[in-house]
Order: C-alpha cells, then sequence, then structure tokens
C-alpha cells in the first residue's frame, strides 16, 4: 500500500495528542490533516480523506454527532477515540457508523496496526469495486451483472435482497442500523418501517446458508443491525 496516497483526518480539541499522533502518522508516510472542532472536520471531509480519526468529546458537536453527518455521504473507515469505558459508548459509536473504537490511553502501535488494517481492507475492496466483482471464498458478489455464486451455483435473491446484500458486502466491517439500510434503500419518505430489513436478511442468510454452511457473512451486532463480516 502506497501511504503517500492516503490522507487521514485527526479530529481532535486536546493539542498535544494531535500532535502527538499527527507526527507518528507522518513518519509512517501518511498525510495528516488535523481538526479542532466537528465542523472544522466537517468542512476538511471535502477533501475527501481516506480514513477518520474522531475523537467522541469536543466543544461544539460531540463524535458521534460528526460521524452521523459524516456517513450520509461518506463510506471511508471511522476510529473513535474515546477515555469512556462505557459499553453503551461503543454501541452508540457503532451505530452511528464507526468502524473501531479505541479506549484512550492506548499504545501509538495498536493505533498504527488498525489505521494500516482498516487501509489495507479499503485499498483491497476499492479494487474489488473498479472490477465489478467482491470476493469472499466461497462467496462471489458480481455488482455490475447483480449476481451471487457460491462455487459456480447462482444464489437467486429478489432484487431488494442483492440490493441489502451488495451494501453490507461493499462496506465490510461497517456497522448499518435497520433505519439506515431502509432509508438507503428505500429511501427517506417510503411508506413501511424498518422491520422488513429483518425479514429480508433472514431470507438472505437462509438462501447463502444452502449453499455455504461453513460461513456466516452477516453479522447481527445487537442491539443496532448488521454488518458483513467473513468468519469461518
Amino acid at each position: 500500500m502506497n501511504r503517500l496516497n492516503e490522507t487521514i483526518l485527526l479530529v481532535d480539541d486536546e493539542e498535544d495528542i494531535v500532535s502527538f499522533i499527527r507526527d507518528a502518522l507522518e513518519l509512517d508516510g501518511y498525510q495528516v490533516l488535523t481538526a479542532a472542532s466537528g465542523q472544522e472536520a466537517l468542512s476538511l471531509c471535502k477533501l475527501e480523506p481516506s480514513l477518520i480519526i474522531l475523537d467522541v468529546m469536543m466543544p461544539d458537536m460531540n463524535g458521534f454527532e460528526v460521524c452521523r453527518v459524516l456517513r450520509e455521504t461518506m463510506t471511508c473507515p471511522i476510529v473513535f477515540l474515546s477515555a469512556s469505558q462505557s459499553e453503551v459508548d461503543r454501541i452508540r459509536g457503532l451505530a452511528a457508523g464507526g468502524d473501531d473504537y479505541l479506549l484512550k490511553p492506548f499504545s501509538m502501535a495498536e493505533l498504527k496496526a488498525r489505521v494500516h488494517a482498516h487501509l489495507r481492507r479499503e485499498q483491497r475492496i476499492r479494487t474489488q469495486k473498479e472490477q465489478g466483482i467482491l470476493r469472499f471464498p466461497p462467496l462471489t458478489v458480481d455488482c455490475l451483472g447483480r449476481t451471487v455464486t457460491c462455487r459456480g451455483q447462482e444464489i437467486v435473491l429478489t432484487n431488494k435482497e442483492f440490493m441489502i446484500l451488495e451494501l453490507l458486502a461493499m462496506h465490510q466491517g461497517q456497522v448499518f442500523t435497520r433505519e439506515q439500510i431502509y432509508e438507503k434503500l428505500w429511501g427517506y419518505d417510503a411508506e413501511g418501517d424498518d422491520a422488513t430489513i429483518t425479514e429480508h436478511v433472514k431470507k438472505i442468510r437462509s438462501k447463502l446458508a444452502a449453499v455455504s454452511e461453513e460461513r456466516t457473512y452477516i453479522q447481527t451486532v445487537w442491539g443496532i443491525g448488521y454488518k458483513w463480516e467473513v468468519k469461518s
């Protein structure tokens, strides 16, 4: 991975932490943008960073609020930093659209390892998107042909089922609430409710399990929603 092409947006109002993290990431070859407030972060996101490191506690908008706004237009990984060890806050971070949650104080080695892992995954998915093919052996998702196959056998999905599977698969590891999935696929003004997402997911899982019993792809994140994660 060419880190010179990777830009990280670091959002934190503590100058010492910002300086420490920025210097460490720049030494690793990343370009680093910094913001001391939520509003400044939203403005800098026009530059399309590859990854965002986002503090939870800030003076104007908290990190959860910033994340929710960003997720309306951005899909890049978002890593929360927080001094709170509350499980509720970790759940709030995931529900807002975060990909990771790192507790303060943290080791720089761990932060850099997580940043690298998220960017490596994003680069792999980006390459697959350009080809129109997502591969999760033995499963293959053809986004252009709108087909899903497992060991050469096609899994027949309805249009909405394919759209849900594609959305989750294209954002591997990112948690989506049922409300977010419904709004993205049906639109804000659609009549109905997000309970239909649960039924669609059940049907997708059943069809996947019929041909790929050794792997589960759509994971339930209890109290929040779903994410795509490949587990043996």
